[in-house]
């Protein structure tokens, strides 16, 4: 208990605290992130050979491979990552960005995304405290966050994450956390319901796809979690940041404008602004219109 009230009487080591164990998640979500969608391939990979009656004739390392094993190691020279190697940023620095062993260097990204996380969560503290409300909302944040590196690898939204954060919000909701079970259960559908119109209006007029199945499922968690009032919001927001983004990765780097650009991650930051700031933005708009 000592603890809790230190934190809550010390706003400088609340945020000093949660942007250390958001250093920790974010080291933890760069696992998720590389071995989760490995994961999957080779859970479909096994579920279609099963169905068409098969065996699997390819060479597969016999090594159990999931969230905890085998150890990280170097993928240069196959070199066991210690646990004081493993340490947020500290190692990357410290290490000077390359391995131990063979002297590669190690990429970038990851103290990025621990750095990244580590400062979300500590606008999330900022903003809600020590409450039920920062809890759910840093939950929340992290589970945004991988979502985001995880579509931008692969341009997959894996039901492994969404559907549970659907539930979550949901259950939330039943301690009106951020809104009351009606505003979380109408706010579910129509997120799921606005994108699955979308889908099928541009697969009709164009014949192609514009977005996938997981892209409604994480609208419709956002919807869950911040209630239906949220959704326009959210959607003007993402499709501002998708096409800030977008614009300037064609005009920068010259890319394909054909090539598909997944929505998840726009999603996530438009969902992070409303989160935390959506009511101080839709006020102000009601006011500039004079509503």
């Amino acid at each position: 208990m000592d603890i809790f009230l230190a934190l809550e009487q010390n706003a400088t080591f609340l945020y000093l605290s949660v942007g250390f164990l958001g250093l920790l998640v974010g080291s933890f979500l760069n696992v998720v992130v590389y071995r989760l969608p490995i994961m999957l391939q080779k859970g479909w990979r096994q579920e279609c050979l099963a169905f068409l009656e098969q065996e699997d004739n390819q060479t597969t390392s016999s090594e159990v491979f999931n969230l905890s094993q085998p150890r990280s190691r170097c993928p240069s020279c196959g070199h066991l990552i210690s646990a004081m190697e493993n340490i947020p940023v500290v190692s990357y620095l410290f290490l000077k960005g390359r391995c131990k062993s063979c002297k590669k260097a190690i990429s970038i990204r990851y103290p990025i995304v621990e750095l990244i996380t580590a400062i979300l969560s500590i606008i999330v503290a900022i903003q809600f405290g020590l409450s039920i409300q920062a809890g759910v909302a840093l939950l929340f944040t992290w589970a945004l966050v991988c979502l985001t590196l995880i579509d931008f690898d692969t341009q997959l939204l894996p039901d492994s994450i969404t559907l549970p954060l659907l539930w979550f919000a949901l259950f939330a909701s039943l301690f009106g956390v951020f809104v009351t079970p009606q505003a979380a259960l109408i706010g579910a559908i129509a997120g799921y319901l606005s994108l699955w119109a979308v889908f099928w209006v541009f697969k009709l007029v164009t014949g192609k796809e514009g977005m996938g199945y997981g892209d409604f499922k994480l609208l419709a968690a956002i919807g869950a979690l911040l209630g239906w009032t949220m959704l326009p919001l959210v959607i003007m927001l993402s499709a501002f940041v998708g096409a800030a983004i977008g614009l300037t990765l064609i005009l920068i780097k010259g890319r394909d404008k054909n090539i598909p650009i997944p929505f998840g991650p726009y999603l996530s930051i438009a969902a992070f602004i409303a989160l935390i700031w959506g009511e101080k933005i839709n006020s102000t708009y009601l006011q500039i219109m004079g509503l």
